[in-house]
């Protein structure tokens, strides 16, 4: 029998063992030093863990792949293999539903992605899909690690490809907390929602410098790609905040207002807010007068439980109102046009905004309430050359693709094409409802008038009273309030007072819906 000689250093029974795995995972868990930690905190900034103990109820938080260290060599790397190599990727529970979480880790190599960072987040972003949970990732990383080359764009692909498979499938959102800068910002664009927070979390393509030697424009990092420019310019952030703490908490009540998967319905609390409580204050609330601008907020907050609600993309596209509520106590999406912004037209941002809202709603079992007040698309040269056909385009297929409880509320106004493109009954809403002062119509009286009574207006002697005479007449024949209704086009004419009780009973009966698409590999929706 041959006897082993111990190695020197190495603990020579299992407690010994035990006790180098704890100190392992406590070296993992510190991160590469305090100086590297006092540097984190001294840009506003958590780190890694930190953060995912904001996001996950407490304790609940299982790491995997803790001690994972990069392989590569060369330019120093061999010297340096810090454990979890930049990302920090586990599962937890938020408000006891698990959730799937990756973080980087910017004390180590500036949160780069190299070729283990990139096999970390694919493995939990696979597990994410098979286990069927949400997908949280927070990002405060350098981008590719240029030290390993093309492995570390490949791993890049990886994510990509991924986020694309789980779309519609499980939701997936984006914390920015730090950079995000070239190939690595499309990884979030491809996800359901992005959070930034302000002056921490940047993202572009091409950063400053490279902008300046090309163009010789001149803009800071937070002007080009900051939480304010893409929650209110470029409308790639959905939400941003003033710090982590507050944004964090916010990404934990929008994932309660969300399925795990597509394969769920989204979760329900018991409402204390009766769904038979009387809404008298719209009476005065919305005037009859269309010209008239009022706040949509007000409306929604008077219809939804308890007047709360989540706006999505609350400072882009100000026209049209995007928000997950809740209406005794069942989540429901809610579109609406925003008079007091543009008159409520439909423009491309607001026609893209509400596009991808209906669509998120529609993939993860969330009915949609659309409230109308529209006088029709936006005119002029720019939106006709800047594609407002192909852009309302993507919101007429995606409510005419939506096979979720769709139900529609004609306020006052309804014009031309934005009205059958908000969610008529004619491209399949499954109910369609209109108070009292709702006018449905190819475009104003105003404008009808003088097409239809061009001749008669300018051979009259008076021709403005003319004019009013036959604005007048049109109102009376097409546009009195029950012209729709008793050509089947709306359900009923309802007293506005009743609008939530309606709106609820009405979702109950469609709680059980069930529409099939034809069987396609996918359509081609308008680009």
């Amino acid at each position: 029998m041959t006897v082993v000689d111990e190695i020197p250093g190495e603990p020579s029974d299992a407690r010994g063992r035990v006790a180098e795995l704890l100190a392992l995972r406590e070296q993992a868990r510190r991160g590469p030093s305090g100086r590297a930690t006092e540097a984190q905190h001294a840009k506003g900034k958590l780190t890694a863990r930190e953060r995912i103990d904001l996001l996950l109820d407490p304790g609940s938080f299982k790491e995997v792949e803790q001690l994972r260290r990069h392989r590569a060599t060369g330019f120093g790397l061999e010297a340096k293999k810090p454990y979890t190599d930049g990302v920090i990727t586990g599962w937890g529970t938020v408000e006891g539903r698990t959730v799937f979480v990756y973080a980087h880790d910017f004390r180590i190599f500036g949160g780069a992605l190299g070729e283990a960072h990139a096999t970390k987040i694919h493995k939990i972003m696979d597990m994410a899909i098979a286990a069927g949970a949400p997908l949280v990732s927070l990002n405060d990383g350098a981008g590719a690690r240029i030290q390993e080359g093309v492995s570390a764009l490949a791993g890049y692909g990886g994510i990509f490809q991924r986020n694309t498979r789980a779309s519609g499938v499980i939701p997936q959102i984006s914390v920015m907390l730090g950079p995000c800068a070239g190939g690595a910002a499309y990884s979030p664009a491809l996800t359901d929602f992005v959070f930034m927070v302000r002056e921490t979390s940047q993202m572009f393509i091409t950063g400053p410098d490279v902008v300046r030697a090309v163009t010789g424009e001149e803009i800071t990092q937070n002007g080009l790609g900051g939480a304010d420019v893409h929650a209110e310019t470029s409308g790639v952030a959905h939400f941003a905040y003033d710090d982590e703490e507050t944004c964090l908490a916010e990404v934990r009540y929008l994932l309660s207002m969300l399925p795990s998967n597509n394969r769920e319905n989204p979760p329900s609390h018991p409402s204390e807010d009766p769904a038979n409580r009387r809404g008298d204050v719209l009476l005065d609330l919305v005037p009859a007068d269309g010209n008239r601008p009022y706040d949509m907020h007000k409306v929604i907050e008077e219809l939804v439980d308890d007047g709360d609600y989540l706006e999505i993309h609350e400072r882009w596209a100000r026209n049209i109102i995007c928000a997950l509520a809740r209406l005794d106590g069942q989540v429901v999406g809610i579109v609406a046009n925003q008079p007091q912004s543009l008159a409520g037209v439909l423009d491309i941002e607001a026609s893209e905004k509400a596009a991808r809202f209906v669509q998120m709603c529609d993939a993860f079992n969330i009915p949609i309430v659309t409230l109308l007040d529209v006088p029709g698309f936006l005119p002029g040269v720019d939106q006709e050359h800047g594609g407002i056909i192909r852009h309302g385009a993507k919101l007429l297929y995606a409510y005419c693709n939506a096979t979720v409880p769709r139900i529609s509320l004609i306020l006052r106004k309804a014009y031309g094409g934005a009205y059958i493109v908000m969610d008529s009954q004619s491209i399949g809403a499954d109910l369609t409802y209109a108070w009292p002062t709702n006018e449905i119509a190819v475009m104003g009286a105003e404008g009808a008038a003088n097409v239809i009574f061009r001749k008669q207006i300018a051979e009259a002697e008076d021709p403005e009273a003319m004019r009013v005479r036959m604005v007048k007449e049109y109102k009376a024949e097409l546009m009195h309030p029950y012209y729709a209704a008793e050509r089947g086009l709306v359900d009923d004419v309802i007293d506005p007072a009743e609008t939530r009780e309606v709106l609820i009973a009405s979702l109950a009966m469609l709680r059980t819906k069930h529409a099939d698409l034809p069987s396609r590999k996918h359509g081609n929706p308008p680009q």
